[in-house]
């Protein structure tokens, strides 16, 4: 049986040591700014500066709400750009396409830093933020596949892994730059100044990243392997239709969605902004102090990437990911709760010592609401807007208890007193240097887990698919798996934690997610004895 890696391929065409190097700087750059651009809003969205300065006011949970479904809306789009994007790239190339893609994305995010606020124009704030961010999706659906695939077809053989490694590192330096750019601007934009205008800068600073990137692109080449197509005329006359239709590719596209994109996604997004918001909010880590160590131990979390995919050259690509998929299962709670009572050890004792327990006839409550219905669902929503885990019960009348102790006035400044004397501290809290250290472990596990899964992915899914359709058979499952699994990780997680009232709740998502795509992995992937994907 053949693979599907040995198609187009030809040896006597490889490209130079330093034709490789510039495919892969250029490539894994580029990937690094257009990303930043997709992450910006997601970092500030965790900041609450997006809910705040977009959405309408008088309820500080449903702007997170919001905020976050805003950030899933470019998520959405993506699989639409990956359909447009991806039969442009196979029809027109590699090159061209993602110079495309990354110009759109560039403008897009400068936008956004230009809307006025909600308090100044109403709700055309909030739907310009859509548009621009429809806008973002649609770049990022184009942009990874002819990353991915540019660099994968520059690759010699059994160096494809290694070499596409570093487009996912620059997946996840997207997200590292997004946060030391906010901490630089923060830090000359002080208090005030930050909150009302500073917090744009990131935004247009795109504008000076879209520059670098364009330059640094315009010197490549076109893809070996799509010239030769081309010259061939092996090209695919409707990429989007023979993606579906060649013999067996629908099967390879469900398993790619399915078990490759939907796993590794909620597992990157868990490990980047399901950390920063679990700190920043659960926890009450000052901001910055959270945002300085989720980037620090990112940023020594990118190894990961580039390690696991030259170890796919070794051992093939099922097996990492497999593995990955496995440990995720049952480590992912254990590092979470490390990472808990190491960011805000007096709060995580009070909740284990004293907990809250709120119970009534019927306790309704929805976090989209500005007004709960009722008593109880209104104890729910104080709570929940505190950042204070707590169990419902059902009981004839509406009672309040913390640590076993009744609380009869439902007042807010009774409950605060309450909460206070039974060891709940509220302020941010800034961790101790050993409590650091716990947190960057515990993050680099996490990063870990991530890179297993992550770092060998491109290289997969370039291998998945026939040169001819590759773009678009690529393209597509990938974004609709990271775009709608991944993409609306922080807002369900952030709803199901809001629901429930258990901080560690929302990483059932993650899981159920994952255990899904370690079944799809291990029985529909398929691998030859050498490790090679097999058409």
């Amino acid at each position: 049986m053949a693979t599907i890696a040995e198609q187009g391929h030809d040896d006597a065409d490889e490209p130079s040591t330093a034709d490789i190097r510039l495919v892969i700087s250029a490539s894994a750059l580029g990937t690094v700014f257009e990303w930043y651009d997709f992450f910006i809003y997601g970092t500030l969205a965790a900041s609450g500066i997006i809910g705040r300065t977009f959405f309408p006011g008088g309820n500080e949970m449903l702007q997170t709400l919001l905020a976050w479904a805003g950030f899933a809306v470019g998520f959405g789009f993506r699989p639409l750009g990956a359909v447009i994007f991806g039969y442009l790239g196979d029809r027109l190339g590699r090159k061209y396409t993602f110079l495309v893609t990354i110009t759109l994305m560039g403008i897009a995010t400068a936008g956004v830093g230009l809307i006025p606020s909600y308090a100044a124009i109403g709700m055309a704030a909030p739907a310009l933020v859509i548009l621009l961010r429809i806008a973002q999706g649609l770049a990022l659906g184009g942009e990874y596949g002819g990353a991915a695939i540019y660099v994968a077809e520059h690759s010699p053989p059994g160096r494809s892994g290694y070499y596409t490694s570093f487009i996912q590192a620059g997946v996840a330096g997207g997200f590292i730059l997004s946060l030391i750019v906010i901490l630089s601007f923060k830090g000359v934009f002080h208090g005030a100044a930050w909150e009302e205008w500073g917090w744009r800068a990131p935004f247009l600073f795109s504008i000076v990243l879209l520059g670098i990137s364009l330059w640094m692109r315009l010197k490549l080449s076109e893809s070996p392997v799509f010239k030769k197509m081309r010259e061939a005329g092996e090209r695919a006359s409707n990429p989007l239709v023979e993606s579906f239709t060649y013999p067996g590719n629908l099967k390879r596209m469900l398993v790619a969605l399915f078990g490759i994109a939907a796993g590794l996604t909620v597992i990157w997004y868990t490990a980047m902004f399901s950390v920063l918001s679990f700190l920043q909010t659960t926890m009450r880590v000052d901001e910055t102090t959270a945002q300085l160590i989720t980037a620090a131990g990112a940023l020594m979390g990118v190894a990961w990437f580039v390690l696991f995919g030259r170890i796919s050259d070794l051992v093939g690509r099922k097996k990492p990911i497999v593995i990955g998929y496995i440990m995720t299962l049952l480590l992912l709670f254990p590092i979470f709760e490390v990472m808990g009572a190491a960011a805000n050890p007096d709060l995580a004792r009070a909740a284990r010592h004293a907990p809250v327990i709120v119970s009534g006839p019927a306790c309704n409550y929805s976090p989209f609401a500005a007004k709960q219905s009722d008593e109880c669902g209104k104890l729910l929503d104080y709570f929940s807007k505190k950042g204070v885990a707590y169990t419902k019960q059902t009981t004839p009348v509406v009672s309040v208890s913390i640590g076993g102790e009744p609380v009869h006035d439902h007042s807010p400044a009774a409950l605060d007193k309450a909460l206070a004397d039974a060891g709940y501290h509220l302020d941010r809290v800034h961790p101790s240097a050993r409590d650091i250290v716990l947190i960057l472990l515990a993050i680099l596990a996490i990063s870990a887990l991530s890179g297993i899964t992550y770092g060998p992915v491109a290289a997969l899914l370039s291998e998945m698919f026939p040169p001819a359709i590759r773009y678009s058979s690529l393209s597509i499952p990938y974004h609709l798996g990271t775009g709608y699994f991944g993409g609306f990780l922080p807002f369900i997680s952030q709803y199901i934690v809001a629901r429930t009232g258990d901080p560690f709740a929302g990483l059932w998502y993650t899981w159920g997610v994952t255990l899904m795509a370690l079944i799809v992995t291990v029985l529909w992937l398929k691998e030859d004895r050498h490790g090679h994907i097999v058409a």
